[in-house]
Parts: structure tokens; C-alpha cells; sequence
């Protein structure tokens, strides 16, 4: 399986395009047998910045979609709409939550459900050491907590200074007040204080699913 995340920044005067953009490549793409998952959202606090998060069966299945028109007719407009060209981040070393369609922490009724994306830069000499904190970081969330739906940890490939985790939360409370006061979320603090180059906050990404 191949996971991505692709980031766009897109210019104000366009995001009501790419957005309808992104909804028919995501309608396009429901019929494409080796698409797993393709979940689009937008930044919460910076409103031409979206996220979509991609699981395909294999490279000939990325390779498919990628010649599909209703991608390419996405593709050509984003020179002209964008800040800055695409990021493309192939994911490696993690092992995913199940698909949105078979987690079984399904989402309740009364969830109000809090996404983010924690994609940040780290000294390359911490990478391993925190790839197996998250171990068991990783582990503990996703069997302990009622309150978590999603908890991946990613690193990219060919790339050894960024770690990528994307969570799903029942509410804001069960992140906030719940996660980082778990001893295993403390001790993970404290590694990520030494490993972070600058402030932690400013590689937060809340999302909104559209």
C-alpha cells in the first residue's frame, strides 16, 4: 500500500475553485478500485491551505488516478492558483489505522470530531530514537483511549528531518485534556523538546474534513 499526504496552498481568490475542484476529483476517484482512502480538508486557521490524505493499492494505482481527467483538470489549474507548487509526501515506517470505512472506532453521533495534522521539522540525529518512542506511544493511544479514533505516526521518504502525525479525536477535550497528560504522551514530550527545531505549535494543522 502506498499512503500520501499532499499539501496545497492555494491563493485567497481561488479557493471556492479548487474546492469544487477537489470534490470532483473525490467523486471522480470513488470508482477507481485501487483508491483505498481520500480524505480532503482544509486548514481551520489559514483558509487557502488543504490537505489530502491518499491510500493506494499500489504504484499503478497512483499512477491511474494521477491520468484520470477530472485529476488532471486539477492539476493544470494549480500554476495559476497556487502560493507555491504542491508538497507531496510519500509516508513510510508506520503502521496505519485501518481505513476510515472498517476503524473500528467508529465516529458516535454526539462526537464532535477534531482533526490534526502535526507534520514537523526535527534534528536528523533524534529520528530513530523518536520513531521508537512513538512505538509505543502509537500503541498505547490507539488501545487506551476512548477518545481517539486515528493516531499515525509517519516519516517521509528520502527525507530525514520531518516526522509526520495525523490524528482523529472524538472532541478537542480528549486531546488537550485527556492524551498529553498520559504518562506515555509526557515522556514523548519531553524527547520531542530536545528533537523540535523551534516551536511545536507552528507545524499544528486543525483541519476540517470536506
Amino acid at each position: 500500500m502506498i499512503t500520501q499526504i499532499v499539501k496545497f496552498n492555494i491563493k485567497d481568490e481561488y479557493i471556492n475553485q479548487f474546492k469544487a475542484l477537489l470534490e470532483d476529483d473525490k467523486q471522480g476517484a470513488k470508482a477507481e478500485t485501487g483508491l483505498l482512502e481520500m480524505r480532503l480538508y482544509q486548514d481551520k486557521n489559514t483558509s487557502g491551505v488543504f490537505f489530502a490524505y491518499e491510500r493506494f493499492e499500489d504504484q499503478n494505482a497512483v499512477d491511474y488516478h494521477g491520468a484520470q481527467g477530472y485529476t488532471q483538470a486539477l492539476l493544470q489549474v494549480l500554476p495559476e492558483i497556487s502560493q507555491s507548487a504542491p508538497e507531496v509526501m510519500l509516508l513510510e515506517n508506520t503502521a496505519p489505522a485501518p481505513l476510515h470505512e472498517s476503524n473500528p472506532k467508529a465516529i458516535s453521533p454526539e462526537d464532535d470530531v477534531f482533526i490534526l495534522f502535526f507534520i514537523f521539522k526535527i534534528k536528523p540525529s533524534f529520528k530513530d530514537q523518536l520513531i521508537k518512542r512513538f512505538e509505543t506511544h502509537v500503541e498505547h493511544t490507539r488501545s487506551q483511549e476512548s477518545g481517539n479514533l486515528v493516531f499515525d505516526l509517519y516519516s517521509i521518504e528520502n527525507n530525514n528531518d520531518t516526522l509526520v502525525v495525523y490524528e482523529h479525536w472524538r472532541n478537542e477535550s480528549a486531546l488537550w485534556d485527556i492524551h498529553f497528560n498520559q504518562p506515555y504522551a509526557l515522556e514523548t514530550a519531553k524527547l520531542l523538546e530536545q528533537a523540535v527545531i523551534g516551536d511545536m505549535k507552528q507545524y499544528m494543522s486543525f483541519v476540517t474534513e470536506i
